[in-house]
């Protein structure tokens, strides 16, 4: 990953070499923050930078915060200025990852919540594709279980909630696959390690419940609202059960990284015809298009930088 150049720090854009902490930091060694993740996507032909959807993304940052008893004094307009201020100041010119990081900042010893400064920062860095072979990938049933919302606040982008995800993801690869499908508590189909799950069977568009120890995706939301209403599609939000997944017709997983990966194959079981299906191939254009602001019945998704 290529470093940024500047971040938002204590209050101001500094160099990024001037953004750091001490090794005494509460966040760095309790997992105490709390981040975010949104695009920026460039549209050649404007010549123009466009962060999708950064009203919901800091509005979700911010509840993350409030479950862990955090307040930066900051609404969601004064992040999304500061970010526009971030990306301007950097000039780029490509797709780019937005990373806010609000966190337990003072330096010292004890583990709790309150009594805590807290502080942001914000960086942003020229992205890809998170998910290298995202139209055909191929996913195992992670042995490791989704963290339950009783344990820590699945519904929030927690730090130190993501040591559950890395055990996940690194696993999953290191066994020869792209990705992992996770269950809950319930054995139940959750997640992947870092995104959240639709299937297609019989037409019918499935995702589990917010209910189920997932994290409340923007691009989920966006792809249920797109599949809706520009593909008539009945979409219902239900449990998943571990063989479902086995004999579906189409299966794909979002994320503001991911975007929309497209799973061929589960533990070697091919899904559907074992290729991308009709109806993730669609979304995928669809989505495309719309956060690249080439979509005006979506222009509020977008804010220019």
């Amino acid at each position: 990953m290529d470093l940024p150049k500047h971040a938002y720090f204590r209050g101001k854009i500094v160099p990024y070499s001037e953004a750091r902490v001490g090794v005494a930091t509460h966040a760095l060694n309790y997992g105490t923050a709390v981040f975010g993740g949104l695009r920026g996507y460039w549209n050649e032909e404007r010549g123009k930078l466009y962060l999708f959807r950064p009203y919901d993304h800091y509005r979700r940052l911010l509840h993350s915060a409030r479950m862990m008893c955090m307040d930066i004094g900051r609404s969601e307009e004064d992040l999304i200025q500061i970010t526009i201020d971030l990306l301007r100041v950097e000039g780029y010119q490509t797709d780019v990852y937005v990373r806010p990081l609000i966190y337990k900042a003072e330096e010292g010893i004890g583990v709790r919540l309150h009594g805590i400064k807290d502080d942001l920062t914000i960086f942003a860095v020229p992205f890809g594709s998170y998910v290298k072979n995202d139209t055909n990938a191929h996913v195992t049933i992670s042995s490791w279980r989704r963290v339950d919302d009783n344990v820590i606040p699945a519904r929030g982008k927690v730090s130190g909630a993501y040591a559950n995800s890395a055990l996940i993801k690194t696993d999953a690869v290191r066994a020869g696959f792209d990705e992992a499908l996770v269950l809950d508590q319930n054995g139940h189909i959750s997640e992947g390690s870092a995104m959240n799950v639709f299937m297609v069977r019989d037409g019918v568009l499935i995702t589990p419940p917010v209910t189920d120890n997932i994290l409340e995706g923007i691009t989920r939301r966006s792809v249920i609202e797109l599949a809706r209403r520009e593909l008539g599609l009945e979409v219902v939000e239900r449990s998943i059960d571990r063989t479902e997944v086995f004999i579906c017709d189409e299966l794909f997983m979002t994320g503001t990284a991911a975007q929309i990966v497209a799973v061929t194959r589960v533990d070697h079981r091919p899904v559907g015809d074992g290729v991308m299906g009709p109806i993730t191939t669609r979304l995928r254009e669809l989505f495309g298009e719309v956060v690249r602001a080439r979509n005006p019945k979506y222009a509020d998704w977008n804010v220019e930088v």
